[in-house]
């Protein structure tokens, strides 16, 4: 049975992330099995948006789980979201990181009917939800069904707002990503994927490791992929270590495959707040060994080392010996690789969107559509208000 679904996005659609790239593969691979399929999300040009998304605004850039996000909210992305609820007519509608204070909470508070929420954020302490707890269970009590993409997520719900999810794990479009052949020469380099100003991201532990790693593979190329102001990290680089390093700047979803296909090793060095890490799972789709961080997320990924090297996070000697030891042991990096392959295919959308199906059955009542729920409006004008959430550009509250 064809189904009609609404996703939601709360980041913006044209800046890469691991939400935003769940959204578009579950779309891709729902449109795939013949289902119908509309994403709202937040863009800052509607111009690159495929048809089958939908624009919910300009977003504004917002501190939020320990990044800058960039959200879309208040009285003009309610009307959005009202008016794509009114007009989807939807089966189900899936909200991703429904507390997310962007078009998500909003559909929350705006919708009625078969509602599923994807939690994908895992962090000890959130300063929005203990602000906002009697707002987060407003829109709690509206979802049928939770999902959340790990344990670390599912821990994150429980302790923050109560209830729970079924785990089913982020998927990859594993085919995107392997290449025609793994044996084919790799080039000797090094990759970094990710926001370059993030400290959870852990460029900085990278670089501080690399005077060792230098010294050792001296013609070593490290590519570092990933938006954020380059010329503030590149003055801060040692002598010794920045003619070695390439900055690639933001880099699209085709080229992030392409980089993963052509390095030797993926370097992960994040210091904490990943709930997944499905970049791991493309890079070891795409037959480039990782090295990665021992998070507990990245451990479980890697199968505490089965599937790549894991190191201690935040350790830049650390960082520096497992890279070593996967360059100077061919056999040693081409093991982890071979290993990592088919641990990738666990995580493939053919395989993932299966049980996603499953969940969306369960909420299901014949007949029955997603609508519009005027009790919400005025908790949107409360939540809209500055207690909740508040940014501002050009003056306008967000």
């Amino acid at each position: 049975m064809s189904l009609r679904v609404g996703l939601v996005c709360p980041y913006s659609w044209d800046v890469p992330g691991g939400v935003r790239s769940h959204v578009a593969d579950l779309a891709v691979t729902l449109r795939g099995r013949g289902h119908s399929v509309n994403v709202l999300a937040p863009v800052e040009e509607e111009s690159v948006l495929p048809d089958w998304v939908t624009d919910g605004g300009r977003p504004v850039a917002v501190p939020y789980n320990g990044a800058v996000a960039r959200l879309s909210f208040g009285v003009k992305a309610t009307r959005r979201v009202r008016s794509w609820i009114r007009e989807g007519d939807f089966d189900i509608v899936h909200i991703h990181e429904p507390l997310a204070p962007s078009l998500s909470v909003l559909t929350c508070w705006s919708a009625r009917g078969p509602l599923v929420a994807t939690w994908h954020s895992s962090h000890d302490r959130s300063r929005v939800l203990s602000a906002g707890y009697y707002v987060a269970q407003t829109a709690m009590e509206k979802l049928r069904g939770s999902i959340a993409v790990s344990e670390e997520a599912r821990r994150t719900l429980i302790g923050h707002v109560g209830g729970d999810a079924v785990l089913i794990p982020n998927g990859v479009r594993v085919k995107d990503f392997t290449p025609e052949s793994h044996d084919r020469q790799r080039r000797r380099e090094l990759l970094f994927l990710g926001r370059v100003e993030e400290p959870r991201k852990g460029l900085s532990v990278l670089i501080d490791a690399l005077p060792a790693i230098l010294q050792q593979v001296p013609d070593l190329v490290v590519n570092v992929a990933g938006p954020g102001d380059i010329d503030d990290v590149r003055k801060d680089l040692p002598a010794d270590v920045a003619p070695a390093v390439r900055f690639l700047g933001a880099v699209t979803d085709e080229r992030k495959q392409e980089l993963l296909r052509e390095v030797q090793v993926y370097v992960a060095p994040h210091t904490g707040g990943e709930s997944f890490g499905i970049v791991l799972v493309e890079a070891m789709a795409a037959g480039s060994c990782v090295v990665a961080s021992d998070i507990p997320a990245f451990r479980h990924v890697l199968e505490d080392g089965k599937s790549g090297r894991l190191f201690t996070a935040k350790d830049p000697k650390a960082l520096a010996d497992a890279v070593l030891s996967v360059l100077a042991d061919d056999a040693a990096r081409r093991a982890l690789v071979s290993r990592g392959f088919p641990r990738a295919a666990q995580y493939d959308w053919d395989t993932v969107i299966d049980d996603v199906l499953a969940v969306y059955e369960s909420v299901r009542v014949e007949g029955e559509t997603v609508s519009e729920d005027l009790r919400g409006q005025a908790l949107g004008r409360f939540a809209a208000r500055p207690t909740f959430a508040r940014s501002r550009r050009n003056g306008e509250d967000l």
